[in-house]
C-alpha cells in the first residue's frame, strides 16, 4: 500500500512558487508531510504548512488538486492557494528532527519564491517532474486567478517557547 504525503502549493501573481530548502540536502521542496493517524489530508496539509513554513491558511481558501502519483511507494494529496508575495525570509520551520550526531535540526532551513521556470533546477527529480509536467504551474496560476484575488498570507508569529 502506498503512503500519502499532503501539501500545499503557494503561488503568487508574479509566477513564483514558495519552496523550502530541505536541511542538510541540496534540494528544495514544497511544505508537505504525512497525516497523523485519523487526520484528514486537508488538515495534514494545513498542519505541515504551518509547521514547516509558519504559514496559517484557511482550508476553504485552498483549491483541491487531488491525489497524484509521486514515488513508487508514495502519492501526494495536493492543494493550492494564490497569495500575495511576502518576504520569504520571514518563514520559519517549527518541526525538527534529530541528526546522526544527536542535534535537533529544523526540517527546512531556507525559504524562497522560485520562478516557475527554475523549479526543475531547485527540486529533486520527482518533485520537479510533478510540478512541471504532471501539473502545469502557469495553468494552475490561471485557475487560481480565475477563482478570486490573491490572499494576503504571511508567516504567523512564532509561538513562544515554554
Amino acid at each position: 500500500m502506498k503512503s500519502l504525503s499532503c501539501g500545499i502549493l503557494l503561488l503568487n501573481p508574479q509566477s513564483e512558487i514558495l519552496l523550502c530548502r530541505v536541511t542538510a540536502a541540496w534540494h528544495w521542496d514544497i511544505p508537505k508531510g504525512s497525516a497523523e493517524p485519523g487526520e484528514a489530508p486537508l488538515h495534514a496539509a494545513l498542519r505541515e504548512t504551518r509547521e514547516e513554513c509558519g504559514i496559517v491558511c484557511a482550508g476553504e481558501s485552498l483549491l483541491d488538486l487531488g491525489r497524484m502519483a509521486y514515488l513508487p511507494r508514495k502519492d501526494l494529496q495536493l492543494y493550492a492557494v494564490l497569495t500575495e508575495r511576502f518576504d520569504a525570509a520571514t518563514c520559519h520551520c517549527d518541526s525538527h528532527y534529530t541528526d546522526t550526531w544527536g542535534r535537533s535540526r529544523p526540517e527546512m532551513d531556507g525559504f524562497e519564491w522560485t520562478p516557475f521556470d527554475r523549479v526543475h533546477r531547485r527540486c529533486a527529480r520527482h518533485m520537479g517532474l510533478l510540478l512541471t509536467r504532471s501539473l502545469s504551474l502557469p495553468k494552475l496560476l490561471g485557475r487560481l486567478h480565475a477563482s478570486g484575488p490573491a490572499l494576503a498570507l504571511h508567516p504567523a508569529e512564532r509561538s513562544p517557547k515554554p
